[in-house]
C-alpha cells in the first residue's frame, strides 16, 4: 500500500469509526497532505512506500518545519498528526513500528484563556436589550452561552427536542458527536422562553418550520460566523475587549465555576472535556488571580 492510499483510508477512519468532526478530518488532511509532498521531494519519487516512512525521513520533516519558522504550536500539531497517522499504519499492518512515536516536539507554552470578569458578563448580557425579536433572541445566545459554557458548535445545533426548560437542562452534541447534559441558569431558562415565543412567531410568520433552537431572520439556523458577528456588536455597545469571543463565554463559565469553589471533576464534565488535563488550565487561571489579589493585598508580599 503506497502511504497516499494509507492516508485516504486514515481519513476515513477517522470520520466513520472515530466520529471526528470534518473540521478535524480537514486539519489531519492537510497536516498528512503536507508532509507527504514533503516526502516526495525529499525521496524523488512520485509516491511514498511504507518502507520509506522512517524516523529519519520524518525527522528531516520537523526540522524543515522549523527551518520554514512554524510556530511550536503547528510543528507540535502536525507531529501528534504523525504519531496518529503512524499508530494506524500499524494497526493495519502496513507499518512494523510507528516511526513518529520517538521523535520530540517543540515546548510550547500554554496560553491562559482570556476570560471576562462577572462585571463585564452582566455589561454584555445587558448590551442587547429588549426591542425585538432579535435582541431577545442575541440575550438568549449570550445568556446560554454563559450559562451552560457549551461551545458555540453546540449551541448552532441546538434542537427544540434537545431543551428542557423545565429542570434547566439540555441535551448538546460535542466533540466526536458525543451527547451530554449542559445545565441552564434561571436568568438563561426565562431568556429561552421568551425567545421560543419569538421563534414561533416568526417561523409562523414566514411558513416555515424547523427543529433549530436559534434562528436568522429567514427562519434558518444560525451559523457559528453569525454569533460571532452579533457578539462582536453587542461587544461595541457594552465597550469591552473586541478580543473577546462566543469561547471567551465558555472560558469565562469555567473560570467562574472553579472561582466559586466548584468541583473540577464536575466542571469538566460540563465541558465535555475528555481529558482532566484540558480543565485544568482553569486552576492556572485562578491561582494566578490568587496570587496578584495577595501580592496587593498582603502587606508582607
Amino acid at each position: 500500500m503506497k502511504l497516499e492510499v494509507g492516508l485516504a483510508d486514515f481519513l476515513t477512519h477517522l470520520s466513520l469509526e472515530k466520529n471526528a468532526s470534518d473540521k478535524t478530518v480537514k486539519s489531519y488532511r492537510e497536516d498528512l497532505t503536507q508532509v507527504l509532498a514533503f516526502a516526495r521531494q525529499r525521496l524523488q519519487k512520485p509516491q511514498v512506500d511504507p518502507a520509506d516512512w522512517n524516523t529519519r525521513l520524518l525527522r528531516s520533516y520537523i526540522a524543515w518545519l522549523h527551518e520554514q519558522n512554524y510556530a511550536k504550536t503547528t510543528i507540535a500539531r502536525r507531529l501528534a498528526a504523525l504519531r496518529s497517522f503512524g499508530k494506524y499504519l500499524c494497526r493495519m499492518g502496513v507499518l512494523s513500528q510507528n516511526p513518529a512515536q520517538g521523535l520530540r516536539g517543540p515546548r510550547t507554552q500554554r496560553i491562559l484563556p482570556h476570560f471576562l470578569t462577572l462585571d463585564d458578563i452582566h455589561k454584555l448580557l445587558a448590551a442587547p436589550g429588549d426591542a425585538d425579536w432579535a435582541a431577545r433572541r442575541d440575550r438568549a445566545i449570550l445568556e446560554t452561552l454563559y450559562s451552560s459554557g457549551i461551545r458555540v458548535s453546540e449551541l448552532v445545533g441546538l434542537d427544540v427536542m434537545a431543551l428542557d426548560l423545565t429542570d434547566g437542562v439540555m441535551t448538546v452534541r460535542g466533540k466526536g458527536k458525543k451527547e451530554r447534559l449542559a445545565l441552564l441558569g434561571p436568568d438563561a431558562v426565562q431568556a429561552l422562553r421568551r425567545w421560543l415565543d419569538d421563534r414561533t412567531t416568526l417561523l409562523q410568520k414566514l411558513h416555515k418550520d424547523t427543529p433549530a433552537v436559534f434562528l436568522n431572520k429567514h427562519g434558518g439556523r444560525l451559523t457559528t460566523r453569525s454569533v460571532g458577528r452579533l457578539l462582536a456588536k453587542h461587544l461595541r455597545t457594552a465597550g469591552l475587549d473586541p478580543r473577546t469571543s462566543p469561547h471567551t463565554l465558555r472560558h469565562s463559565f469555567a473560570t467562574h465555576m472553579l472561582d466559586a469553589g466548584a468541583d473540577i471533576r464536575g466542571v469538566q464534565e460540563l465541558l465535555g472535556h475528555k481529558s482532566l488535563a484540558t480543565t485544568q488550565v482553569y486552576t492556572h487561571v485562578t491561582t494566578q488571580r490568587l496570587q496578584q489579589s495577595y501580592q496587593k493585598a498582603h502587606p508582607r508580599s
